[in-house]
């Protein structure tokens, strides 16, 4: 009985060995016919996918510069297409921040493009200009579009030479972290136009209502900070109207210093306790 069952088994799985050796024969001489069908596959067209909101690139200058440095493209076999060549040669494009090039079984070539996306751009103090991406990489501007991004001007050294490049002073590191704050915010994004750094090497924000001096500082406590602005416009503007004062200083800890304007009267500095909110306000004069 033991010896049938023995038998049995046996037999079962040398069936089962040459019924998976037969699969497995099969795949090869199929995946070789389909690899000599796919390189024997002429090129039929050409496909660019352009993906993120920005407008950086278009399809017709992906395929232009493609077939500049390649030749033309359809009609030539699939293996005669360096698709990883493309790839790294796509990816040297400033605006472009990852590349992808496939090819399928009826000849279709699909490039497939990922842009940077633009959170604020710089003007140095020399007048060069660059934009910086989400991904804090410094990059050019374009002569075909421009993102609707906050502008940051003034006192900038930070040097550019046109190309794909990193940060390297801790100025355009506050730049762009309170760039992205701001962004982040439907308030303070539709509130901010403009960003502008002083004589001091202090960020200032310019409001899109009112016309004072707001200075941020550099970009430590931000949350703590716009809170403090936010209470400039719920408690004290209210009060006072929006042009009572010609510059709100949020940089102090525990407070926001508000210098009035010379117009109004009698004080000439306001200084707000916010470590409640509900402190009164007290005047002091600056004199």
């Amino acid at each position: 009985m033991l010896k049938q069952l023995s038998n049995r088994i046996f037999w079962q799985r040398l069936l089962y060995s040459v019924v998976a050796l037969i699969a497995l024969t099969g795949l090869v001489t199929l995946m070789g016919f389909i690899n000599k069908k796919s390189s024997e596959q002429a090129c039929t067209d050409v496909h660019v996918v352009v993906l993120g909101d920005e407008s950086f690139v278009e399809q017709k200058d992906i395929v232009a510069m493609l077939v500049e440095k390649y030749g033309e493209l359809q009609g030539r076999t699939l293996e005669a297409l360096p698709t990883h060549e493309m790839e790294k040669d796509l990816r040297q494009i400033p605006f472009v921040f990852s590349a992808m090039v496939t090819i399928d079984m009826d000849g279709l070539l699909t490039v497939r493009i990922v842009q940077r996306e633009a959170v604020v751009r710089v003007i140095n103090n020399k007048g060069l200009d660059f934009y910086i991406d989400s991904q804090g990489h410094k990059m050019p501007v374009s002569l075909k579009y421009v993102p609707r991004v906050p502008v940051v001007n003034g006192y900038i050294t930070e040097p550019y030479n046109g190309t794909l490049d990193t940060i390297e002073s801790q100025l355009v590191k506050d730049i762009f972290k309170t760039a992205q704050f701001i962004r982040a915010d439907s308030v303070w994004s539709s509130q901010v136009v403009q960003l502008y750094v002083n004589e001091y090497q202090d960020i200032e924000l310019v409001p899109r209502v009112g016309s004072q001096q707001i200075i941020l500082g550099n970009a430590d406590s931000l949350d703590r900070k716009f809170e403090k602005l936010m209470l400039f416009y719920k408690k004290i503007v209210p009060k006072t109207g929006i042009e009572a004062y010609k510059s709100v200083n949020l940089k102090f800890a525990g407070q926001i210093v508000c210098e009035r304007d010379e117009r109004f009267k009698p004080e000439d500095l306001m200084v707000t306790q916010d470590s409640t909110y509900h402190h009164t306000t007290n005047s002091i004069n600056t004199q």
